[in-house]
């Protein structure tokens, strides 16, 4: 048996999403959740593309933890790692320039769609990759495709003006 990493790790704490992932019921959601007053906040300081830099940042840190969190856990994927939801959450809002609560919502209920859903190449990389890649990708193709349909709606808003 595998010794799991304390609460405090920072290993175990950016995995978690500093404890987010311990909640027992749709974690992830709450992660992808949690994102959206973050990167409100990124967002309407700096700009939307500010945001990619943040879901990088997460990338890069999510890779470094999940590895250690899983070898301690022995497990893939532990529905506890949370960090490849909030990557992937804070680039489905990217194409966003001007936080929009009506935007931030579709970012986040298309994010959870395409992460739960997992169409091409999202379900490849969580079938085929191993160790922390695994984690994380999935989630990042799942943000990728999340901010295709935000920056279409985007789009046709500009062209049909439905938006409020």
């Amino acid at each position: 048996m595998r010794r799991r990493l304390s609460y405090w790790h920072p290993a175990s704490l950016i995995a978690t999403g500093f404890g987010i992932g311990n909640v027992p019921i749709a974690s992830g959601s709450w992660a992808s959740l949690a994102v959206l007053p973050v990167a409100w906040l990124i967002a309407g300081r700096f700009g939307g593309l500010w945001l990619i830099a943040a879901a990088a940042l997460a990338l890069l840190a999510g890779l470094w933890a999940s590895a250690r969190y899983c070898a301690a856990s022995g497990e893939k994927d532990p529905s506890r790692i949370v960090i490849d939801e909030i990557a992937g959450q804070f680039l489905a809002l990217a194409p966003i320039a001007v936080p929009d609560p009506v935007l931030y919502g579709i970012g986040f209920f298309a994010f959870r769609i395409f992460d739960i859903f997992k169409p091409w190449p999202a379900g490849w990389c969580d079938r085929e990759l191993e160790g922390a890649p695994g984690v994380m990708f999935d989630d990042i193709a799942a943000g990728l495709y999340a901010a295709l349909v935000v920056y279409g709606v985007i789009f046709l808003d500009s062209i049909y003006g439905f938006l409020p």
